[in-house]
């Protein structure tokens, strides 16, 4: 069964402040039940269910608990259904299920049918406690808005505090457990490859080597020769064997960025060994056998390229371990300020200076923009911040974003145009025009002009950058 991928969790509903959370437990053991409502009682209203079939009507019947205590002995298709039915009645439901099985492949299995944690058995109050506070959102800080940094290699962290990154960490953690193939899907600069650094970190690998491999960066003979390796006299140039980034990776982690660019050619060579491991160097008759965990990173639309025969469906269904959807900045603006100041507090770092405090009109002013280029375009906004030093320049850059205009239906003018892209064209004319005149008026003297306008004379210097203004030849 292909994996499917998490979207639910964001329809959660929040949880009333001073409210008693309510714990459903689905358990046909009277002594299990006894046990977890004495654990619990000091902090939640519990009740219980005898199984799934009763805990399904009463779902259907208008019951809604904020968690589902499911206690299951293996991860059979019958408790999986059950995971199911409870989920389609209930699609907002945080479903916690109790196990005393050892299998990690069950942890997945379940987490692909819509379970928010999995509590080994035997369990104590910490165990069981932190499963529950984790799925309110409440974890182990003083609020649900505080942040994770967790480093990485180098001066790579993951940093977050979106409730939704939350819970894909607590997934990456889980799945970190099981040597699955991982597919990450997301816009560019959504931060897969620090997601897929935070896998390798977190699972038994993490001692072994971690490389990078980007498949849209080479053609396709020099990516297999990358990937896979060389034998002497393979091709013109080869002058000497090359092990390839699987035979470098061997008990490690590689992540195959962009791999919806990868030329149908090597997908099947690819395939070959996500199946058994094993491939041959170019050039070789002997066979290569490694043990990788393979983790997939792709902005593209699987699926269409699917559709289009730009990527085969038996490897997709490969890499389809299991599935984690990275959502855009815009869907955590909330991240953005404590990403802003880590990003400036690293970039700081690494030129020697200082970093730049951040006033809240300018905080306000990014949390209000859209970041089609997500993080990696917030670090570039603040490398850039760091450099010129001036913050109504950066205002400048977002400008369009500074009011808090409602989002509607995009308006085109008779050329084409958005509205949004036409307000912004027509700001940008009026601004270069109102420059031009300062200039003219001073005799392009750049600091009277600076003055002028009430903005500093580096900022002046970035506008004329900017508009490509020129001065006349008689100034």
């Amino acid at each position: 069964m292909a994996a499917t991928s998490i979207a639910y969790v964001n329809r959660t509903p929040a949880l009333a402040a001073n409210r008693v959370p309510h714990v459903l437990v689905v358990n046909a053991d009277p002594a299990m039940w006894e046990y977890v409502r004495r654990l619990l009682a000091d902090e939640y209203s519990v009740s219980v269910s005898p199984d799934g079939e009763d805990a399904v009507r009463q779902l259907a019947s208008g019951v809604k608990p904020d968690i589902v205590l499911f206690n299951t002995h293996r991860f059979d298709s019958e408790g999986l259904m059950t995971l199911s039915e409870m989920r389609l009645a209930a699609p907002w439901l945080r479903i916690v299920l109790l196990s005393s099985s050892g299998d990690a492949r069950d942890v997945v299995r379940a987490m692909q049918m819509g379970a928010r944690d999995v509590v080994q058995k035997p369990f104590g109050r910490p165990e069981l406690r932190n499963a529950l506070q984790a799925c309110l959102g409440r974890g182990d800080t003083s609020g649900a808005e505080a942040a994770h940094e967790i480093p990485l290699d180098g001066d790579v962290s993951f940093v977050h505090c979106n409730q939704r990154m939350k819970e894909i960490r607590s997934q990456c953690s889980l799945v970190a457990r099981v040597d699955l193939p991982v597919l990450i899907l997301g816009e560019s600069g959504t931060g897969k490859e620090i997601l897929a650094h935070y896998i390798h970190k977190v699972s038994p690998r993490a001692h072994r080597t971690f490389l990078k491999v980007n498949c849209a960066a080479m053609p396709a003979d020099l990516l297999e020769s990358e990937l896979f390796g060389y034998e002497q006299g393979a091709f013109t140039g080869a002058t000497k064997a090359k092990p390839g980034k699987f035979e470098i990776c061997n008990n490690g982690t590689i992540l195959l960025d962009e791999i919806g660019e990868m030329p149908p050619s090597l997908q099947a060579k690819l395939l070959q060994v996500l199946q058994d491991g094993s491939f041959s160097r170019l050039g070789s008759r002997t066979t290569v056998k490694v043990d990788v965990r393979v983790i997939a990173a792709t902005n593209i639309d699987i699926k269409a390229a699917i559709a289009q025969r730009k990527f085969r469906e038996d490897l997709f269904y490969r890499l389809n371990g299991f599935t984690l959807n990275l959502p855009p900045l815009r869907e955590r603006k909330e991240e953005i300020p404590i990403l802003l100041k880590y990003f400036m507090r690293k970039i700081a770092e690494k030129y020697g200076r200082q970093p730049l405090d951040i006033s809240p009109v300018l905080m306000q002013a990014c949390c209000n923009h859209n970041w089609p280029g997500n993080l990696r375009e917030l670090e570039n906004f603040a490398k850039r911040f760091l450099v010129l030093g001036d913050e109504s320049v950066m205002l400048s850059e977002l400008a369009p974003a500074v009011g808090s205009y409602p989002e509607s239906p995009m308006v085109v003018d008779s050329n084409g145009r958005g509205l949004k892209m036409l307000v912004r064209s027509l700001k940008d004319d009026a601004e270069a025009i109102a420059i031009a005149r300062a200039l003219d008026a001073n005799g392009w003297n750049r600091k009277k002009a600076a003055v002028d306008l009430q903005i500093s004379y580096k900022a002046l210097l970035y506008k004329i950058k900017q508009y490509n203004l020129v001065a006349p030849v008689h100034a």
